[in-house]
C-alpha cells in the first residue's frame, strides 16, 4: 500500500484522545490514515474531524484540525495518508 504524508501532529489531548495535525494535503472523512513516529505506529480510518470545536467533512493543506484517534500519538509524528 502507498504511504504519503499528508500533515503532523502539534498536540496530544491524552485525557479525549484527540491529535491536533497540521496539514500539507486535503484529508476527509473516511479516509485511512497512518499514524507513524519514534514509538507510534498504527492505522485508523478518520471518522470525526473538528476545526475551532466545529465538525468538518474535510480539511485542506495549511489548516489545524483535532481527529479521534484510537491510540496515544505523540508531538512529531508523521501523518500518513494510507492509499
Amino acid at each position: 500500500m502507498a504511504e504519503k504524508k499528508i500533515g503532523e501532529v502539534t498536540h496530544y489531548f491524552d485525557k479525549i484522545g484527540v491529535a491536533i495535525i497540521k496539514l500539507s494535503a486535503p484529508l476527509r472523512m473516511g479516509d485511512k490514515i497512518r499514524v507513524k513516529g519514534a514509538t507510534s505506529d498504527f492505522e485508523q480510518v478518520v471518522d470525526s474531524m473538528q476545526i475551532d470545536h466545529q465538525d468538518v467533512e474535510s480539511a485542506e493543506s495549511g489548516q489545524e484540525l483535532g481527529i479521534k484517534v484510537s491510540d496515544k500519538a505523540r508531538e512529531g509524528d508523521d501523518i500518513l495518508k494510507v492509499e
